[in-house]
């Protein structure tokens, strides 16, 4: 396993894990099972990045989490075997949100209705909104899929913690030292 590093943000006290030295090639382990639910530090920053958007008056929703690999078998047919727009790039087991390391969001207005809209600014401050929750989530240790440089996915974060989708394949998993679980941070 690498070497890791502890890093704090401004916002809050969750602990992100750095990879700071290359690891050795991936040895696959025997039937490691994919994770049912987010990762807890996941989870954890999910719900701080609602908190936090709110008191900029922005809400958001989150509108995927955690996703079985058959889940996103169906999500990969659009566009492709099934009607609609394509939406991904990967099947099952190559999506961070197969490992409970990603979210996606979305802007949900007073009226209940819920955007995708990167120019909207709700709460009138001269600012995207959209842009306001992605600085807020990169502060919190996200990485934002609109940075990506070949496909664009503006609604993703994650938090990979060093671990690329091949090491996730193989066994590995991200683990937080001394983290302690909020009971209502369960659901995903």
């Amino acid at each position: 396993m690498p070497e890791l590093e502890k890093k704090k943000n401004k916002y809050t006290d969750i602990t992100t894990i750095a990879n700071t030295t290359s690891a050795p090639p991936p040895t696959k382990k025997e039937e490691v099972p994919l994770p049912k639910s987010l990762h807890p530090a996941v989870q954890k920053a999910k719900e701080r990045l609602i908190d936090l958007t709110k008191e900029k008056g922005i809400n958001i929703v989150i509108t995927d989490g955690h996703r079985s690999k058959e889940e996103q078998n169906a999500l990969y047919e659009k566009g492709r075997s099934k009607s609609g727009d394509i939406v991904t790039h990967v099947k099952g087991g190559g999506s961070y949100h197969n490992y409970g390391l990603a979210i996606d969001f979305a802007l949900k207005l007073d009226n209940g209705n819920v955007i995708w809209d990167m120019k909207h600014d709700g709460n009138g401050n001269g600012e995207s909104d959209w842009m306001e929750v992605v600085a807020i989530a990169k502060d919190l240790g996200f990485e934002w899929g609109g940075d990506w440089s070949s496909f664009k996915d503006y609604p993703h974060l994650q938090m990979d913690f060093g671990f690329s989708i091949r090491e996730l394949k193989y066994g590995d998993r991200p683990v937080v030292e001394n983290f302690e679980e909020d009971p209502k941070s369960t659901a995903s």
